[in-house]
């Protein structure tokens, strides 16, 4: 399988015609593909930023020519009808063709629950995702369709403009549950990195790779999120990671909030050691693509780094220069 390697484009903290920019940037400095968040709110109230995302991959695919370009992740099944996220994709897969991609996942109360929704446990959640990816996939593939749900209906429905390759969708998953889901009915997988390495080995891999053999798959993408942070200054490359604290919160410090003033106060307690806890932080380019490789010889496909830094500009071209072609020669 290609090996391929993105940019995340961070929504959180940018607004969406510099977000614009950046894209392009990382088609320019040779970047395979390019993912967004999809959040009502971001993270950190003071500086944070939260465009939409279908609109914007709507101009992200009219200024660039090549990347792919997709949401990681949108959930599709609180803000958003099933049967609408079915039309958009299809509309933006019809003006894009090959070049879209549905990343989904089950959500966050940050996102949900200040538009009064109620925010249900992570059972439910898991139901609605794939209840959702269902009812998308018929929608695409079927005419005048009706269905009757335990959570979403639609009564003759038919997407007009559909492109003639599907949209591929992608299941963002950080447990075995969903990542056993994505490996059965999922063209694609999508996790994040830094985390406990025997979460990856022990727990994740094997729920995938038992998805994989239980729907017969084979080719589904393993994308992962890379933190990284990579300048020549590596104090600067430390600093960088600040704004992106929050990550480093437990689940149990998070549950329950879905206040960005208050996401960042928790944030804010933190030091900078801990801060950058899941980021690689390196002013080296061999060391990074060492740290980096670790996550190739774990199998996956496409690689997607984050960077946290405010100059996302120098980012591109330092990573498109000094790391891209080191990682693609290791891949060769």
């Amino acid at each position: 399988m290609t090996i391929r390697f993105g940019y995340k484009a961070s929504s959180e903290q940018f607004g969406p015609s510099e977000l614009l920019d950046y894209a392009v940037g990382a088609e320019e400095n040779g970047f395979d593909s390019v993912f967004l968040s999809d959040h009502l709110q971001p993270w950190m109230h003071e500086g944070g930023h939260a465009p939409a995302a279908i609109p914007w991959l709507g101009a992200a695919g009219q200024a660039t020519s090549r990347v792919l370009l997709g949401t990681s992740v949108l959930t599709p099944t609180f803000r958003y009808h099933p049967g609408v996220i079915a039309q958009e994709f299809a509309t933006l897969g019809s003006m894009n063709p090959g070049r879209i991609i549905l990343g989904v996942g089950t959500g966050e109360a940050l996102n949900e629950v200040t538009l009064g929704q109620t925010w249900p446990d992570p059972p439910e959640r898991f139901q609605r995702m794939k209840e959702a990816i269902l009812l998308i996939r018929g929608l695409w593939r079927g005419e005048r369709v009706s269905y009757d749900g335990t959570f979403y209906q639609v009564n003759n429905a038919t997407i007009y403009d559909r492109p003639e390759q599907e949209v591929p969708i992608y299941i963002g998953a950080s447990g075995p549950a969903a990542t056993r889901l994505a490996g059965r009915m999922a063209d694609g997988w999508i996790t994040t990195s830094g985390k406990d390495p025997s979460l990856y080995t022990e727990t994740l891999i094997p729920a995938f790779e038992d998805g994989l053999a239980k729907g017969g798959q084979t080719g589904v993408d393993r994308m992962l999120e890379v933190k990284v942070s990579f300048r020549p200054d590596r104090a600067k490359a430390l600093e960088n990671t600040r704004f992106w604290a929050p990550l480093a919160l437990s689940p149990e410090e998070k549950t329950g909030v879905h206040d960005p003033v208050e996401m960042q106060r928790l944030a804010e307690q933190l030091p900078i050691e801990r801060a950058a806890s899941r980021f690689i932080v390196s002013d080296d380019p061999d060391e990074h693509v060492a740290q980096i490789q670790r996550y190739l010889d774990l199998g996956f496909t496409h690689l997607v780094f984050h960077d946290p830094g405010h100059d996302q500009a120098d980012f591109l071209d330092i990573y498109g220069r000094d790391v891209l072609p080191k990682l693609r020669a290791a891949v060769a």
